[in-house]
C-alpha cells in the first residue's frame, strides 16, 4: 500500500469510527446503488458523446432525467 493510500485510509477511519455500521445502513446502501446508476449513466452518455462527460454533468443529467423513475422502481422492488 502506498504512503498516500495509507494516509487516506487513516483519514477515513478517523472520520468514520463506526464504518461497519455506516456500510450496513440502509441510507448508505441507497447511496451506493444511486452512485452506481450515475456512473452507469456517465459511461453511456460519454460513449454517445465520444468523450468523458464528467461525473458532475452525469449526476445532474441523471437526477433530472432518471432519478424519480429509478427510485419509484426501486421502492416497488423493495417494498
Amino acid at each position: 500500500m502506498s504512503e498516500e493510500n495509507k494516509k487516506m485510509s487513516n483519514l477515513a477511519s478517523d472520520t468514520l469510527p463506526n464504518q461497519g455500521f455506516a456500510k450496513r445502513s440502509t441510507l448508505y446502501q441507497e447511496f451506493l446503488a444511486e452512485r452506481e446508476e450515475i456512473l452507469r449513466h456517465k459511461w453511456i452518455e460519454s460513449e454517445k458523446k465520444g468523450q468523458d462527460i464528467g461525473f458532475e454533468r452525469a449526476l445532474l443529467d441523471w437526477i433530472r432525467k432518471h432519478r424519480e423513475s429509478w427510485r419509484g422502481a426501486r421502492n416497488t422492488k423493495i417494498g
